[in-house]
């Protein structure tokens, strides 16, 4: 059946991340647009872009005046501004949120400018849907040096953070990926959550490669899911895992990536280990894109939770050739299309 809800974005930051020196070059803003503009799948389109606030693609120092260029920018190509990655790292001007006080403070300023662009471009119409993206930008090491004092600590900067949020009427995600020191395991990512206690300011965004990894113990064992003697052609515990995960993480999830993964990790530039991302049709997928949504888009009664408005496709660390290629967004845009139609609305 055939849905118009949640909207189908893909995200930008793909052009970023794990790119420039030391990797390959930056992709330009315009040059990722153009490519998402021009997929189609049977009259089909995206409907909308997800953005990292940070250069070479837009800045977190941006203007009113850059921001109205922005939005006149993606509504040229009759899209829309989605969610929105808040630059909360220290290369990108922020610091972790279990470091120092000083650290913690440019973590918090950095949120909260996020916070006022994401403001402005609901202002400006032309961003109906999404939230400011997160996570504890420090290390899993870092984090063991210390477990309870380190959760303490990002539960009190993401409480400050909510603050910023509130202030702006925007809403947080934090993004579970087994990269980030108390987000690396789906207990820790749950007590985090748990810990700041503000679900109306702060939930979940919950990404299929980076989560796949959470089944799978990689960087806390101990939460591990699935026994390491697991085999890949047994569906039924791959199933009966993603659902304990799910069924955990899923009341407090806010923003969605479609993505499969290989059961890998895979890092770039400055980027550390994390899920690999993996085209919708790689053979070694590990996931059934269409399935294995449903567990975080339908709630325990079956029916779609509708707690996003808009799905996003996150191709993060693919080759620039496979990027740059108008097929590889057309087989995205076809995938997000199967899965909207299988757990989707309408109007």
């Amino acid at each position: 059946m055939s849905h118009n809800r949640p909207k189908l974005h893909n995200a930008m930051w793909p052009g970023i991340v794990g790119k420039g020196p030391g990797s390959e070059p930056f992709i330009a803003f315009e040059t990722l647009l153009d490519l998402t503009a021009a997929a189609e799948v049977d009259g089909q389109h995206f409907d909308g872009v997800d953005l990292f606030l940070s250069e070479p693609h837009t800045s977190i120092d941006s203007t009113e005046d850059d921001l109205k260029r922005l939005a006149d920018q993606v509504a040229a190509k009759e899209l829309v501004v989605g969610s929105l990655v808040a630059p909360v790292w220290p290369p990108v001007g922020g610091g972790s949120a279990m470091g120092s006080a000083e650290e913690r403070d440019r973590f918090v300023l950095q949120v909260e400018k996020a916070c006022r662009i994401g403001a402005t471009l609901r202002r400006l119409g032309i961003r109906p849907s999404g939230v400011v993206r997160i996570d504890s930008a420090g290390g899993v090491t870092a984090w063991d040096a210390d477990p309870a004092g380190n959760t303490r600590l990002i539960i009190e900067t993401f409480g400050r953070a909510c603050d910023a949020a509130e202030a702006h009427g925007e809403r947080l995600a934090a993004e579970g990926e087994v990269c980030w020191g108390g987000m690396q395991s789906w207990r820790t990512m749950v007590q985090v959550l748990e810990g700041v206690g503000r679900p109306e300011r702060l939930g979940f965004q919950a990404d299929m490669a980076h989560t796949l990894l959470y089944t799978l113990g990689v960087n806390a064992e101990q939460d591990r899911i699935l026994p390491q003697t697991f085999n890949w052609d047994d569906p039924a515990m791959l199933q009966a895992a993603l659902k304990k995960m799910t069924d955990a993480l899923r009341p407090w999830t806010i923003d969605f990536h479609v993505a499969q993964n290989d059961a890998t990790v895979k890092g770039a530039g400055t980027h550390e280990q994390t899920g690999r991302h993996c085209l919708p049709n790689d053979p070694n997928g590990k996931l059934d894109l269409v399935r294995d949504s449903g567990y975080w888009l339908r709630g325990a009664d079956g029916e779609p939770t509708r707690a996003m408005q808009h799905i996003c496709w996150d191709g993060c660390m693919f080759p620039n050739d496979v990027m740059l290629k108008p097929e590889t967004w057309v087989d995205v845009l076809r995938a997000m299309i199967a899965v909207r139609d299988a757990h989707g609305w309408h109007d």
